[in-house]
């Protein structure tokens, strides 16, 4: 069996391991209209030792910003700016993909200059409060979409994978997870619609559908991947039948061809349903696994198990920039500063030091 340190085929793009860095929301898009700036071009170059890199959400329209100072991709300034990010990494030999996140209800009206409201299958709000520049503020009641405006959202995540490329992408991973607009269609509790777009399996399944097929003719299925974390509550998500849409998603799916499958576990029992899609699923899986403790060297038996063909680290990749190799010499490990984590400078951000340097 293979191991962590292999090299794997994506669709045709060679990967120098089996180690991806994770997305991870960092909110210092500080540069003109919401751009990536030369803190974050250093940021994923150090990083570039990644078999692959997958950036944090970028927001594919302004209506699908969740948090204030993220990126998009929806623009020709923004897609200038990328170009920068994406040039850094391929100087020192890495790979990324950008990670399209529609935020759907998480969000507010204090994001938009015309405080326009957030939009999302339905009109529930999330329970719980979201921070603005003003502060934290309780989240609103979203506006639900119209069945004759849904199409157009799904045309924003095509023309949001078109400038990735542009921007010197190697492909996108569509955020279909952690309680955003996609997991809002999933889920029974926020996807309440009775028409085409919600009530059966079949019927809140189709959006996560229509914008995979609708990325992968925009840019091929060899440069499309799709993000999934199955029975996430996050973003008070209740998804009571995943055992069910997931795996029926991923029948859908799997014909397509797509560079790859993300599952993030959150809890125990998702690791259920992890091997249900590995059944599903012929293409490779991509895991950012639930472990005892830190999510480390201790998980990369996984691989040599079979049950993922590449591992995704979250926040010890953050801290540790040269990752993979402290996953060969089991440790040490940089510890992540959770203070820093989202907005600030560079510290915390791009001043981890190296192994050579520790």
């Amino acid at each position: 069996m293979p191991t962590a340190f292999d090299p794997i085929d994506l669709s045709g793009v060679r990967l120098a391991s089996r180690i991806a860095m994770a997305p991870m929301t960092r909110s210092r898009a500080y540069g003109p209209g919401l751009t990536p700036t030369e803190s974050t071009v250093r940021y994923y170059a150090q990083r570039a030792g990644a078999g692959l890199i997958i950036t944090e959400g970028i927001q594919p329209s302004a209506t699908g910003q969740g948090y204030p100072d993220t990126p998009g991709l929806h623009t020709d300034e923004q897609v200038a700016a990328w170009r920068e990010v994406t040039a850094a990494v391929h100087a020192r030999g890495g790979r990324i993909f950008a990670q399209l996140m529609h935020a759907g209800r998480i969000g507010h009206p204090l994001l938009f200059p015309d405080g326009r409201s957030s939009v999302a299958p339905s009109a529930v709000a999330a329970a719980g409060q979201i921070y603005t520049h003003e502060g934290m503020k309780d989240f609103p009641e979203p506006r639900a979409l119209a069945a004759e405006e849904i199409p157009s959202v799904i045309a924003e995540y095509a023309h949001s994978a078109r400038n990735a490329i542009a921007a010197g992408f190697d492909g996108v991973e569509i955020h279909g997870a952690n309680g955003y607009l996609i997991h809002q269609f999933l889920a029974p509790n926020t996807n309440r619609r009775t028409d085409g777009w919600g009530g059966s399996v079949e019927g809140r399944i189709r959006f996560a559908t229509e914008v995979t097929e609708a990325v992968v003719a925009a840019i091929g299925a060899a440069r499309t991947a799709i993000r999934l974390s199955p029975a996430n509550p996050y973003n008070d998500m209740d998804e009571p039948d995943a055992g069910e849409v997931y795996p029926e998603l991923i029948r859908r799916l799997e014909p397509l061809g797509l560079a790859y499958v993300h599952v993030t576990e959150i809890t125990e029992a998702a690791r259920d349903i992890t091997l249900a899609l590995r059944k599903e699923y012929s293409g490779t899986l991509v895991l950012n696994p639930v472990t005892e403790g830190p999510t480390d060297h201790r998980a990369l038996p996984l691989i040599e198990d079979g049950i993922a063909d590449i591992l995704a680290f979250g926040s010890l990749y953050l801290a540790n920039p040269d990752l993979p190799e402290r996953l060969r010499q089991a440790g040490p490990y940089n510890t992540p500063d959770p203070a820093a984590f989202f907005g600030g400078g560079d510290q915390g951000y791009t001043d981890y030091p190296e192994l050579a340097a520790v």
